[in-house]
Order: C-alpha cells, then sequence, then structure tokens
C-alpha cells in the first residue's frame, strides 16, 4: 500500500495524469455536443483505471491535489483541440472549502487557455447518502455564481432524487447506467425514462443517457426523444477528441483498412505521413511452419513481429509474445503444431495503412478497429512494405503536438508563423497546388481604443472562428501570425468562392460586437493615429491573395509573403470587406468588395 500512495504522489508531483474524452452526442442531430473529460494514471500503472485512481487518492487525502492537476492537463488537451462544444468537468465533492478552490482553479485555466465559460459544465456526481446534500447545494451555488451550468450525474430511481433534481436544477442529467440496462419495448424502463423525460422538459433539462452499447438501446432511446448519448456504441474514450461520429457505424468483424490516401487533405496537425515511422521486416509466406517460425524467433532475439505476406499482400501479424505462449500452453505443444503452417496461428487480417495516410488519421482508424493490437501493416498500393507500432505512432503524435504548441498563437490557437511558412514551403516543393491568403482587419485600432482590448480580442477569435468554420481540414489551413493578422492557405479549386464565402459570414457577424447606436450610425467616432477626430466605419476584413498559378512559380514562403502582403496594401484601399487578387504577370488587378469595385 506504501508502495502505491509512492506512486500517486509521484504521479501527482510530474502531473502524470491523461485526460480522455468521453463524447457526448444529440440523439437528434447526430452530433457531438461536448465531451466528458474522465481521469486516468500512466498506461502502465496499476493507479490507470479512474476508479482506482480516485479511491488511492481519497485514502491518502490526495483528491484536491488530483484535482487540480486534472483540471489543468483536461482544459490544456481540450484547448489544444480547438473545439467550440461542451466541455463537462469532474469535481470531487469532499470539503466545502475545497469546492470554490477548484472552481477557481477551472477559472484560472480558462483564462490562461483562453477558452470560454460558457462551454464548461461541472459535474456533480450523486454518492454521498442522501441526508448529506448540503455539499452537493453548495458546489451548485457555486457553480452558477461564477456563471457555470451544472450537470447531475449518477441519477437514479427514488423520490429523494428527484427532491434533489428540483432542488439542484441542473442544466443536465446523466441517468445512472441502470437505467439502460434491459431496456426493452413496453418495458416498465421505457414507462420510467418517459416519465423522467417529461420531467426533463418542464424543467428545461437535457437527458443524457449513459453507457450506451448497442444498436438497439440507441434507437430506441431516440424514439423515446431523449436528447443526448453517451457509450461504447457511440464511441469509446479518446485522447484526442474528434469533431464527428457517426451513430449509425456499427464495427463488423472484417479488418479495417484505411487505403485511401488523402494528398490533398494538407492540414495543419496533418502534414507528416505514417511512412516516416514505417519499420520494415522481413516476412514469411503463411505457408512457412510453425517449426521454422519458432526457429526464426530464436535466432533473432530483437524481433517481436513477424509480419505474414503472400504476394507481396500482408494476411497477418505474429506477435512474439503471443506466438510463445500459445504454443508452450501445452504440455505438447511443438509435437503438435510444429509440422503445421502458421496460417493456422492467424485470428484475424492485420489493420492496413497506406503510407501515405497522414497519422493522426491512423489514429482514428485504430480507434475504430475491432482488435486493438501493438502493431498495424503500412502498404503502398496495397503491397507490404512494413509495420509500425502503436508506440512510436503515439509518440510522433506527441511531438507533433508539443512542437506545435511552441509555434500556436496564445489567444487563438492557431499555428503561428512558423509551422505556416513550413507548410508553404512543403506545398512548393512537392508541387502541390495552393491559393495564398492574407485577412488583416480594417479600422482595428480604434474598435479595440473604444470598446477595450477585451472586446478587440473577441473580434480577433470572432475572425479565427469564422476562417476555421469556413474552410473544412482537407481545404485549407489557417494561421495567425499576429495581432489582427492571419493566412489561409487554400488547397481546394474552390478557394476565391471559399474567400467569398468568409467576407459574407465576417459581415453578418460584425454588427453583434457593436452597440445598436454605432451599428446605427456605421461605425464610430475615436482619434486617429495623428490625434485627430475622425469618423471609422465598422471593422471589416482586407484580403491580399496570390493564386495557385503564382504561387506555383515562387521559390519559397518569402516570395509568397512579399506577393501577399502587396496584394493586401491594395484590398485596404477598397471600401469594405473586400479582397485583392496578385496576379503579377498580368498588368490588370482583379478586385473585388461589398460594392462591387473592380
Amino acid at each position: 500500500m506504501q508502495s502505491l500512495q509512492q506512486e500517486l504522489i509521484s504521479i501527482l508531483e510530474h502531473k502524470k495524469i491523461t485526460p480522455y474524452f468521453y463524447p457526448i452526442i444529440s440523439t437528434s442531430k447526430k452530433g457531438v455536443i461536448g465531451y466528458e473529460a474522465l481521469i486516468y494514471g500512466p498506461l502502465n500503472s496499476v493507479l490507470h483505471d479512474q476508479n482506482t485512481l480516485l479511491q488511492m487518492a481519497r485514502e491518502h487525502h490526495l483528491l484536491l491535489e488530483l484535482a487540480i492537476v486534472y483540471l489543468n492537463n483536461a482544459l490544456e488537451n481540450y484547448a489544444r483541440s480547438n473545439l467550440d462544444s461542451k466541455l463537462f468537468l469532474q469535481i470531487p465533492l469532499h470539503k466545502i472549502e475545497e469546492i470554490d478552490f477548484q472552481i477557481q482553479e477551472i477559472l484560472y485555466c480558462l483564462d490562461k487557455f483562453s477558452l470560454q465559460r460558457s462551454n464548461i459544465i461541472i459535474l456533480l456526481r450523486q454518492s454521498v447518502p442522501t441526508d448529506e446534500y448540503c455539499l452537493l447545494l453548495e458546489a451548485a451555488a457555486q457553480c452558477r455564481h461564477n456563471g457555470f451550468d451544472i450537470a447531475l450525474e449518477d441519477f437514479g430511481i427514488g423520490y429523494s432524487n428527484l427532491v434533489l433534481w428540483s432542488a439542484l436544477s441542473p442544466s443536465y442529467v446523466k441517468l445512472d447506467q441502470h437505467v439502460i440496462r434491459n431496456l426493452r419495448n413496453e418495458s416498465l424502463q421505457i414507462n420510467f425514462v418517459k416519465s423522467i423525460q417529461g420531467i426533463a422538459k418542464s424543467m428545461h433539462c437535457q437527458i443524457i443517457i449513459q453507457n450506451v452499447e448497442t444498436q438497439y438501446e440507441f434507437e430506441l432511446i431516440e424514439k423515446i426523444g431523449i436528447a443526448c448519448a453517451q457509450g461504447q456504441y457511440i464511441s469509446s474514450p479518446q485522447i484526442i477528441p474528434f469533431n464527428q461520429i457517426d451513430h449509425l457505424m456499427v464495427h463488423d468483424k472484417t479488418p479495417f483498412v484505411f487505403d485511401e490516401p488523402i494528398a490533398s487533405a494538407i492540414v495543419f496537425n496533418q502534414s507528416e505521413v505514417v511512412e516516416t515511422i514505417c519499420n520494415y521486416v522481413l516476412s514469411v509466406s503463411s505457408n512457412t511452419l510453425i517449426n521454422d517460425v519458432m526457429s526464426i524467433f530464436q535466432k533473432q532475439n530483437e524481433l517481436m513481429i513477424l509480419p505474414i505476406v503472400d504476394n507481396d499482400v500482408a494476411v497477418g501479424l505474429i506477435f512474439r509474445d503471443i506466438f510463445l505462449t500459445k504454443l508452450f500452453s501445452s504440455r505438447y505443444g511443438m509435437e503438435l503444431h510444429g509440422r503445421k503452417s502458421i496460417k493456422t496461428f492467424i485470428e484475424h487480417p492485420p489493420l492496413t495503412i497506406d503510407c501515405n495516410t497522414p497519422i493522426e488519421l491512423v489514429s482514428q482508424a485504430l480507434t475504430s478497429s475491432m482488435h486493438h493490437e501493438q502493431a498495424f501493416i503500412i502498404s503502398r498500393e496495397n503491397k507490404y512494405i512494413g509495420i509500425a507500432t502503436i508506440l512510436s505512432l503515439l509518440e510522433r503524435i506527441t511531438q507533433k503536438q508539443i512542437d506545435n504548441a511552441k509555434h500556436a498563437n496564445p489567444l487563438t490557437l492557431l499555428p503561428g508563423s512558423v509551422p505556416t511558412n513550413e507548410r508553404v514551403d512543403e506545398l512548393i516543393a512537392n508541387k502541390i497546388p495552393f491559393a495564398f491568403g492574407y485577412f488583416d482587419l480594417d479600422n482595428f485600432k480604434p474598435f479595440n481604443d473604444i470598446y477595450s482590448y477585451s472586446a478587440g480580442d473577441d473580434i480577433i477569435k470572432a475572425v479565427a472562428k469564422t476562417l476555421t468554420d469556413t474552410i473544412p481540414p482537407d481545404h485549407g489551413v489557417v494561421g495567425h501570425i499576429g495581432g489582427d493578422d492571419f493566412i489561409v492557405i487554400f488547397t481546394n479549386e474552390h478557394w476565391l468562392e471559399t474567400c467569398q464565402h468568409i467576407l459574407d459570414n465576417f459581415k453578418k457577424m460584425v454588427p453583434s460586437y457593436y452597440k445598436p447606436e454605432d451599428v446605427a450610425a456605421g461605425g464610430i467616432r475615436g482619434e486617429s493615429r495623428s490625434g485627430e477626430k475622425c469618423f471609422f466605419p465598422m471593422t471589416s476584413l482586407s484580403v491580399g491573395l496570390v493564386p495557385p498559378d503564382i504561387t506555383a512559380n515562387c521559390r519559397s514562403h518569402v516570395d509568397i509573403a512579399d506577393l501577399a502582403s502587396e496584394s493586401k496594401k491594395m484590398a485596404k484601399k477598397i471600401e469594405g470587406n473586400s479582397y485583392f487578387i496578385n496576379n503579377r504577370k498580368s498588368p490588370k488587378k482583379v478586385a473585388f468588395s461589398d460594392n462591387n469595385i473592380e
């Protein structure tokens, strides 16, 4: 027990707490509404399981210390994911004075990582005796005082629970897992869930059904009209949260083969392909005798994985430890199996990934695979070229996240100039066509001066959201290179239409950041840089564009930056939201604005 205590202390001192994000989806819209941040210790530790971790922390009076590390890591990782959805955070209810401490830590992290308070939901777990509700009531009061919505977890059956629900008035109620078990059409459980749904509607609360494990259960609660669902059928908890989940996906027992390279998906976090972690290992055919495979493992002590390949196509992976365990699990293993072919030891086809697949998409493929093994095949045009391990993949993804974070803009968490310049040079080197856009805010300084720097930050974050919402990952890269300057690397052929769409969206959004009287006037009065009183129209976007036929002739990001700066200056001479295309070879420049000026 002492050694576990020391391990727990070491975990907390080195902040080795990993948050896993458990998606919660809307049953009607089939989209993610938020993620519950679960708390796990190191993967190879007895304290990996969150229940064991919490129990040990409770026993050794380290719950608060554990909560602080968990909140910091969860909010930091969530911020890096750049998601605009709810985050459900757990806070242990142990002492009243510790509740405020945890809430203040959340507020500190929100400010540190530029997250919205409105996106945070505090989970209050109904695990205290029913005659000790003071902790829950105090926690709910403090959460609301600080602007947080609350969710009641592990809600069960009984009058006292309904009284608690009424007293707390949570925005979400997560039904206890026993409610969903044995759920069948026309059963008593159905009537109970329908009753709970009726109460929720009257209290303006949303029900979340937990532990949805089958398609039948999902379709049944969808039919009842339950707002939200969470469970293994939808998705297991993820270290890296993703934006979309196909709730109709039912994993069959065929191997998951991710064999379509996405060469056009040039995204900030997806430039490195899986071939960079490929390790070539000499393979054998499926007809190789088990005796011969045993001999190979004996001669090569460092060999942990043996690929089985027929006609250049991988058909299996033999893992040394599993192979030896199976072979020697019985007294006469070698005598029984030695003369058989190794194909009898292949339990299922291996997961196969095309060598041009971005490494982050490989992580999604592994999550979707039915067989959670420690390695996978890498192929080129469906032909075996090598293997990679899960460990090497996670190490590379982690390192990329660290590298990306070093150069991310602290306000928007978008990549800065270093990674975007590298991306431009990479596209040029690989002769991949792209357009380049330099986005700059007009009349931003007077807005900043009159409305405050905080309001200015809100405008900047609004630009970032407009850009990222309009440009999907496979259509371009959005970067924030400082202040109110953004760049976009367009990798789809409809770059001009996309730019126009951005301007239209931004124009519609801007008035919401001004006072009604300023909107009616069309702008604000303030001082120019020289100190003179002037009228400034509402802020707008000016965009300098460099088309693909011009970027194709550039030698590096330096050339493109010069062209984009030049065209941005021309765009700023045009009133309102506008763009200017720098054709360079053509003496006539084409321009567009709200007033159709050319």
